[in-house]
């Protein structure tokens, strides 16, 4: 039993602590300020009051970012001396975020404790100094301490055990190890040297028996191997050009089905060969497929979610499938209070973010063995002879539901006074329609005429709270949309996010390439919008 002394502190506050939908957002050279975690970390105790605070139990990890372990142990020390009465930690201080989710969820402790919140450590990029350490959290085991207030413990646990456990609940692991076995499909994943590296080897080789030489990229790396973990067509380059869709054809033929994670493990990108599946399109499919596909779901969807800026393909499966369908503002809590409610079973967005109401998150893993299953489940049959492709699943899902042909342009940095400029101006432009589809016919006549045009507003239907102002659209007469947003997950400036759809039942015209079918409405977008004109920006920062 190790005893340790408490001391009172008396700092100043910091500017900009307050925690947005992403949570405290700033980078590594902010948060190594003296007393600048600290001050956050007991403003949070603070706010939840002494109450709920003095013998909690919480979960603090995160995806091994640079400074993560120095946080660990500084948030440690703070949560010991206000009382807290344990401290559980993923081996190595790695929890994915849906892997906390399902801890704070799942996991009982040797004397019944279950935790309380959690601490989840996936804020910066950069380099943090050096600072002391007190707990070893390389070696899964309890370390026991007593102070002023009493005893108090902390434990290292494995770090993939209770997810696992949950994913095995969930899928069936035996048909999707059927399918990994064939010699007809192979596979490729890639956790870009985030904490997804964690739990890969573990599930995919250990649990579903691919080989180790499909893991790409899975040693969790404190600077992510000097790459940006997004899981995107232009961060997860090995991965694209592994997938054959790349500037160069590979020297190997193509896996059959490739996806990638983000640094925490929340966000995915399923790609099949040579072909790429949008988010949107990716939330629709499970959506189309659980209940048939995945044990979990066996009794029917509860209902299903999809933020606004995402395209309308999860609406029409809502409504071919008579199912409870709600279109939230962009941030995970609005999906949370729908799924702690009953009232949703599958969720997603356009930013490459999809989950279900086994937990409180976004779970990118998860969103990979539903493909995984999806797939075994249509090749249950067919194994032996021809194997159903990611693409087959894709076109026959367009060829039932139509295709929804969908990009974003991300305007990053754009100077904040102009970024509101443009978005008066376009608030201002929806008093009158007419208006409107005067510009859209002078620039494309091609283009369908706008019947509505607002700014997006969502009552909660569990808590009756509103969001206002969440992104304002223009909706077109044949079921398309253009959205534009300001990001509020900057961390300089402002990020216009612009968001193009064009939704098409011609099965004659289902197959063009996305830039041909989205041709015309961008051009409108960009001359509706000015957008040159106000940011001074000839072209966007990202498309995706």
């Amino acid at each position: 039993m190790v005893l340790f002394n408490v001391s009172r502190l008396q700092t100043t506050p910091f500017d900009g602590q307050k925690p947005g939908t992403s949570g405290l957002r700033k980078k590594v050279k902010v948060f190594v300020q003296p007393h600048y975690l600290h001050n956050f970390v007991q403003a949070t105790f603070n706010a939840l009051t002494e109450e709920k605070v003095r013998g909690a139990t919480l979960v603090v990890s995160g995806d091994g970012r640079y400074f993560s372990k120095e946080a660990i142990q500084i948030i440690t020390k703070m949560s010991a001396a206000n009382g807290v009465r344990r401290v559980w930690i993923g081996q190595n201080g790695l929890l994915s975020t849906p892997a906390v989710s399902a801890v704070i969820r799942e996991r009982v402790g040797a004397d019944g404790a279950k935790a309380t919140g959690a601490f989840i450590l996936t804020a910066s990029h950069n380099p943090g100094g050096p600072n002391e350490a007190r707990v070893d959290i390389t070696t899964a085991g309890v370390t026991n301490f007593t102070g002023p207030e009493g005893p108090f413990d902390v434990e290292v646990f494995d770090s993939a055990s209770d997810y696992i456990k949950l994913m095995k609940s969930i899928f069936d692991f035996e048909s999707i190890r059927k399918l990994l076995s064939s010699p007809k499909f192979t596979f490729c994943y890639d956790a870009l040297h985030g904490v997804a590296g964690a739990y890969a080897k573990r599930i995919f080789v250990d649990e579903l028996g691919a080989q180790e030489s499909s893991l790409l990229n899975c040693t969790p790396k404190e600077d992510f191997g000097g790459g940006h973990p997004d899981p995107n067509l232009t961060y997860a380059k090995e991965l694209v050009a592994r997938l054959g869709l790349g500037k160069t054809e590979p020297q190997e033929e193509p896996p059959e089905f490739g996806a990638a994670a983000d640094g925490d493990a929340d966000r995915n990108m399923i790609l099949g060969k040579r072909f790429f599946v949008t988010p949107s399109d990716s939330v629709a499919i499970i959506a189309a497929n659980a209940v048939e596909s995945i044990p979990y779901f066996s009794a029917g969807l509860k209902g299903v979610a999809r933020s606004m800026p995402t395209s309308a393909a999860l609406d029409v499966v809502a409504k071919h499938l008579n199912l409870k369908f709600f279109e939230v503002p962009t941030g995970w809590k609005f999906f949370g209070n729908l799924m702690d409610a009953g009232l949703c079973s599958v969720c997603g967005e356009e930013s490459f973010g999809t989950g279900s109401d086994h937990i409180r998150e976004k779970d990118g893993i998860w969103a990979v063995l539903a493909w995984l299953s999806i797939l075994a489940y249509k090749n249950k049959d067919t194994l032996e002879d021809k194997l159903v492709t990611v693409e087959d699943i894709v076109r026959q899902h367009w060829a039932t539901y139509g295709r929804h042909y969908y990009t974003r342009y991300d305007y990053e940095n754009v100077d904040a006074g102009a970024a509101k400029e443009l978005m008066g101006y376009l608030v201002k432009l929806q008093s009158s329609l007419s208006e409107v589809n005067e510009i859209v016919k002078g620039v494309r006549s091609d283009v369908s005429n706008v019947v509505n045009a607002d700014e997006f507003e969502y009552k909660d239907p569990v808590d009756g709270s509103v969001s206002s102002h969440q992104g304002i659209r223009y909706l077109f007469e044949d079921g398309s949309r253009l959205i534009f947003r300001l990001s509020g997950t900057g961390s300089e400036g402002a990020t216009i996010r612009l968001y193009i759809e064009q939704y098409e039942k011609d099965p004659s015209k289902i197959g063009r390439l996305s830039n041909e079918a989205l041709a015309p409405l961008v051009e409108v977008a960009l001359k509706l919008s000015k957008m040159e004109e106000f940011t001074g920006r000839s072209a966007p920062t990202v498309i995706t």
